[in-house]
């Protein structure tokens, strides 16, 4: 099927020019001649693509707010941005706002077309990756047949007829996020959206905008996360992290049921379902002055509790033979032949828990192509105890075994890694997610233990 186009410019002559230049190429092309004409488009189908003019009919409303509107709709769709008579401000706010590209009349054909084409190309990868992410992360299910995974399982069922609000607690990698999506997903907001925003990854001056969403002096607007959620599931992840001063106002919204934008004075009514999600202690931040007990109180109506994996290590066969089958299939190569009596398995501490059992079975998969059960072991032996490699390290050793318990697992966290940093070309992502911590926690490790940017 040939991708559809939406033209808008209120000049007749630039219509009739992009709308030939495109159905030329085959493009399915359909066209706004005002403001209003544009709304009704957008509304009855988003476009594959859409071209934009800065300036329309309206003196209060010009093509920045279509842009808004279409990136409200789904984020993925492209904007390309036109104008005779922007100024650079205007470039690079439409930019912001999530336009793929901004030109400037007059253009030629070649120019059109170059970014049109570039534009849906970056869509279908855009697409692709979605695709991959969904059957890599949304469509897992929720593997145990431990006595605390099958409570969570009971509570999970429970909640599908329930609006209550549910803090999920556990460690990093545990999988709150994805608990916190099989509550969406079996309750009557499913066909809502599920918004997350993870307050441990946000800058200190950003929690109310990101939040709250801003109004601008010329009457633009940044929709916050609340809004965004409105009528579905909002996940607010490492719910601790929010300032104690921004907790007063997330408590007003869950009153009142609606707030106010940063520099707005017109109240905005949502209706959501909040979940929190924390791997601290609320109470003992509550104790401490560091977390609101009022705002604990109204979040923590339904907890749920996920357990470290090394407290349910009946779990780890069924979590393997689940990752198996659904990483083999989406990386399009044959199930390892991981031995589940390896005794690695299960004295491993898992301090990245499922994520990184998950993450183990991954590379595994991936690295272990037509080799024997022996040479997995020795893949498994050599991921969860790198410190084999560094035996020969007779400096390390010495450091290690004349130091206290606490100094010593410091050297030895140092030295790891600070080497994985050097094998992944001091990629924190990359690092991240091959040793099965959070991006942010690493960060914090490595802040810790003084290590710096590494080439």
């Amino acid at each position: 099927m040939n991708k559809e186009i939406l033209v808008i410019d209120d000049n007749p002559d630039i219509r009739s020019l992009v709308s030939s230049i495109l159905q030329d190429q085959n493009f399915e092309v359909r066209t706004a001649a005002n403001y209003d004409q544009a709304i009704f488009e957008i509304n009855r189908k988003l476009p594959d693509l859409a071209i934009i003019d800065i300036k329309l009919d309206k003196a209060d409303r010009d093509g920045i707010d279509l842009l808004k509107l279409i990136t409200k709709k789904d984020k993925l769709t492209p904007v390309i941005m036109i104008s005779g008579h922007a100024t650079v401000q205007i470039a690079v706010e439409a930019t912001r706002l999530g336009a793929y590209e901004f030109i400037e009349k007059p253009f030629s054909k070649e120019k059109i077309l170059n970014y049109v084409k570039r534009a849906l190309e970056s869509l279908n990868l855009k697409k692709e990756k979605d695709i991959i992410e969904n059957k890599l992360f949304h469509s897992f299910d929720l593997i145990g047949n431990s006595p605390s995974i099958i409570k969570v399982k009971k509570i999970i069922d429970k909640l599908s007829t329930s609006e209550s609000r549910v803090l999920i607690k556990g460690p990093t990698g545990t999988g709150k996020e994805l608990v916190a999506r099989k509550i969406h997903k079996t309750s009557g907001r499913n066909k809502e959206p599920f918004i997350i925003i993870n307050a441990a990854l946000l800058k200190e001056n950003t929690y109310e905008k990101e939040l709250f969403g801003e109004e601008f002096e010329d009457g633009k607007i940044s929709f916050g996360a609340l809004e965004r959620a409105n009528k579905g599931t909002l996940l607010i992840d490492e719910v601790s992290e929010i300032p104690f001063e921004t907790q007063a106002n997330v408590l007003r919204v869950l009153i009142d049921q609606k707030f106010k934008r940063l520099n707005g004075s017109k109240d905005i009514s949502v209706n959501i379902r909040l979940i929190s999600s924390t791997s601290k202690d609320l109470e003992v931040l509550v104790q401490n002055n560091k977390f609101r007990e009022d705002l604990f109180h109204r979040l923590n109506v339904m907890p749920i509790e996920l357990t470290p994996l090394n407290s349910r290590t009946e779990d780890i066969p069924l979590l393997i033979d689940y990752f198996k089958e659904k990483l083999s299939e989406i990386n399009g190569v044959q199930q390892p032949k991981i031995d589940i009596k390896n005794d690695n398995l299960y004295t491993y501490d898992w301090p990245g828990n499922v994520r990184e059992l998950r993450n183990l079975v991954e590379r595994i998969t991936i690295l272990s192509a037509n080799e024997s059960k022996g040479n997995i072991n020795n893949i498994i032996e050599d991921i969860l105890n790198p410190s084999s490699s560094f035996i020969n390290n007779k400096d390390l050793l010495e450091k290690t075994f004349s130091a206290p318990l606490k100094e010593a697992r410091k050297h030895f966290e140092k030295e790891y890694l600070t080497k994985q940093l050097k094998k992944n070309h001091g990629n924190i992502s990359k690092t991240a997610d091959f040793i099965g911590m959070e991006r942010s926690a690493l960060h914090r490790k490595l802040k810790e233990l003084g290590i710096k940017g590494i080439n």
